[in-house]
């Protein structure tokens, strides 16, 4: 039995030639009933028998049926698959799904094998004659249903492929400054199949083009540095939570809501606190992949002057250097308490579990090293914010581990 060049055997080549030309009389009428059936058996074929859709069925079944019995008895591989492939194509741009098309090929080669087996050729052949006869038929069908499956896979990912081109660039038109104009976007917008809506966020994400499509209304395209999905803002609640679902456990960054002609702000936004989220500074100790832009402004401020931010820290944590490390440390910790409880004595020994007499100490010391400048509302700003820069700020100043011993500012 000779082989295909696809490694599929050709086993039509081994049934008598003569049965091919006996059962083709037999099976005249097997044509609708192959239809029927598979239009009772798979919904989608479901439909009536008019137009390009049922003449296109009546005659690839005929056909199939027709080349099929002409098979018997040749060895000869099959060479008019392109016709099943391009059946394949057109399922897929009419809406049918890869498992009807299938599906429908099972049901046509069963009830043909009905037939066959009801046909008074088939019942006066030997038995391996039978044998051969089945196989020729579920290979043929087989092979069949293949090249459709290739034609159906092959429209899905040009149509895929061009739907993302689209989308990218509909992304790309919201994200050019200064806005593009509304006409040109709705109309690459409606290229695209997508609505713009009245209000959207930009997500910077890492794997845009996925998570924009496990959220409802969303289009995303892999943009430099980090890609970006607009999300559509819907008047439900609990979208933030499908935000989170689809990131499957991604780190992301949620610009503010603007409207479509502020989307530079939200991407510009998003992205420039991408970098910052991924890096752990913007939320230390959650597990939450999702940060909002909006709740980190100062981070933002601070990290869009990188230079001046340093110059900033050093200039205000200097009189900590001037003290010997492990007092420096314990004054560190007093003042960013103290200065969180907005210099509440009481909250401020609650926070640092010590005596509020012993605060008062420690802020007696604090006077004398930084001067009138924790009472003065810019200096005291400066010093906050000089605290809260670093994650671990202590380090950055310059500062080494608590040590009590080097503290003379505890009254204890």
């Amino acid at each position: 039995m000779t082989t295909e060049p696809n490694g599929l055997e050709r086993p039509w080549a081994r049934v008598p030639s003569w049965v091919g030309a006996a059962l083709r009389p037999e099976l005249a009428g097997s044509t609708g009933d192959i239809i029927a059936a598979v239009r009772t058996e798979v919904s989608d074929f479901a439909r009536p028998m008019t137009g390009r859709f049922g003449t296109r069925i009546t005659e690839g079944v005929a056909v199939a049926l027709a080349q099929f019995l002409d098979l018997l008895g040749c060895d000869v591989p099959l060479v008019d698959l392109q016709v099943y492939r391009a059946l394949g194509q057109l399922e897929y741009r009419e809406g049918r799904t890869l498992a009807a098309l299938t599906s429908a090929y099972q049901v046509g080669s069963r009830t043909l094998w009905r037939h066959l087996g009801a046909s008074a050729t088939a019942r006066q052949l030997p038995p391996e004659v039978i044998f051969r006869l089945a196989e020729a038929l579920f290979t043929y069908i087989e092979e069949l249903s293949a090249a459709s499956v290739a034609g159906w896979t092959s429209e899905e990912s040009s149509q895929t492929g061009s739907a993302q081109t689209r989308r990218h660039a509909v992304v790309v038109l919201l994200a050019r400054r200064p806005p593009a104009p509304a006409a040109e976007v709705e109309s690459a917008a409606a290229a695209a199949g997508w609505k713009v809506p009245p209000r959207l966020a930009a997500l910077a994400v890492e794997d845009a083009v996925a998570v924009a499509n496990r959220l409802p209304g969303a289009i995303g395209a892999d943009l430099d540095p980090v890609g970006v999905v607009l999300v559509t803002m819907p008047d439900i609640g609990g979208w933030i939570d499908r935000v989170r679902t689809a990131l499957r456990g991604q780190p992301a960054v949620l610009g503010p809501t603007v409207a479509p002609a502020a989307v530079p702000r939200s991407i510009a936004r998003a992205q420039a606190a991408w970098p910052l989220h991924r890096a752990g500074q913007l939320q230390p100790g959650t597990r939450d992949p999702l940060a909002r832009s909006d709740e980190h402004l100062l981070a933002l401020l601070l990290a869009a002057e990188p230079e001046l931010t340093t110059e900033l820290c050093a200039r205000a944590l200097a009189p900590l250097r001037a003290m010997p490390e492990g007092a420096a440390a314990r004054a560190e910790e007093t003042l960013r308490a103290w200065l969180d409880a907005h210099g509440d004595i009481t909250a401020t020994a609650a926070a640092l579990h010590v005596h509020p007499q012993t605060v008062r100490y420690r802020l007696a010391g604090l006077r004398e090293t930084f001067g009138p400048a924790l009472d003065e509302p810019t200096s005291r700003l400066e010093l906050t914010v000089a605290l809260r820069t670093a994650s671990d700020p202590g380090r950055q100043a310059g500062l080494g581990p608590l040590d009590d011993a080097n503290f003379p500012l505890d009254g204890k």
